[in-house]
């Protein structure tokens, strides 16, 4: 590496005309560059540059050298270009990981983005079995619930109210229950993790919760979020509506906290600006 830096710095020394013009566009001092030089020769075993009082003039193995230098400095400037637009401007490809119920939310959120900046691309994982973040190159993960413990870093989001709902057609058929002690003789559907061994119906997908809690096939705990719609549209009630259940913490995991490309920082405001706007969604 440090071979590389002295042929950078022969290279600038040639483009700027002398040493101290080279020493001022490197932020080095003058001697500095002339040591660099004459390293660079001691190296090489040739001579690079013929020196007087008031000029500099290439040697023939110069000249040589020089054209292959001047791309060395032209494909670090590239690559300092290209980290720089990384940083500024949200470009490339995103890569999101969520589980099913959020891939509406997430191109909802998204959409304002994606039309601002042609330039960047989006690939949506949706899937609610946990994926190898690594192996799928994943820029952003949207978790829900408790987090095992990760090399990744864990940023909140929001958390989501929880609300208790059932169809009117299931409240017609089985009774609105009036206390909290009369669920116990409803039918329930639950995700695996809710503790509720008398679940009737049990699935990983919220989504199909609410489907079937939608068709009548019994009481459910979903994310006021996600049921809003249907509650507006009359094909779900709220249950027990004065009763508080807890709330889900909503987490986006990104690999590292300082150094964020644009499009994460981009794709992570957007995300909570969109939630922050719904019903039942507080801040994480």
């Amino acid at each position: 590496m440090n071979e590389l830096k002295l042929y950078a710095v022969f290279a600038e020394t040639v483009s700027a005309g002398s040493m101290s013009a080279a020493a001022r566009r490197l932020g080095m001092t003058p001697s500095a560059v002339s040591q660099a030089i004459r390293a660079l020769e001691a190296e090489t075993g040739v001579t690079l540059l013929h020196r007087s009082t008031r000029k500099l003039t290439l040697t023939e193995a110069g000249q040589r050298c020089l054209p292959h230098c001047q791309r060395l400095l032209d494909a670090a400037r590239a690559a300092s270009d290209s980290l720089l637009q990384a940083r500024d401007a949200p470009s490339g490809e995103l890569r999101i990981a969520a589980p099913v119920g959020f891939g509406a939310h997430i191109a909802a959120a998204l959409a304002p983005v994606l039309a601002a900046w042609p330039q960047l691309r989006l690939h949506l994982l949706v899937d609610d079995a946990m994926i190898d973040l690594i192996d799928a190159r994943i820029d952003i993960a949207i978790r829900a619930g408790q987090l095992p413990d990760s090399d990744w870093v864990a940023r909140p989001l929001f958390e989501l109210e929880i609300i208790l709902c059932a169809s009117p057609a299931y409240i017609d058929s089985h009774g609105m229950p009036a206390e909290p002690e009369e669920l116990q003789a409803h039918h329930w559907l639950a995700s695996p993790r809710e503790p509720n061994a008398g679940a009737r119906i049990v699935s990983n997908n919220q989504l199909t919760l609410q489907q079937m809690c939608e068709q009548g096939l019994g009481l459910a705990r979903l994310a006021h979020a996600d049921a809003a719609s249907a509650l507006a549209r009359g094909l779900l009630v709220r249950v027990l509506a004065g009763m508080r259940l807890p709330s889900l913490p909503v987490t986006a995991l990104t690999p590292g906290r300082t150094g964020d490309p644009a499009k994460v920082r981009v794709a992570l405001e957007a995300l909570r600006r969109h939630f922050a706007a719904l019903p039942g969604c507080h801040s994480g």
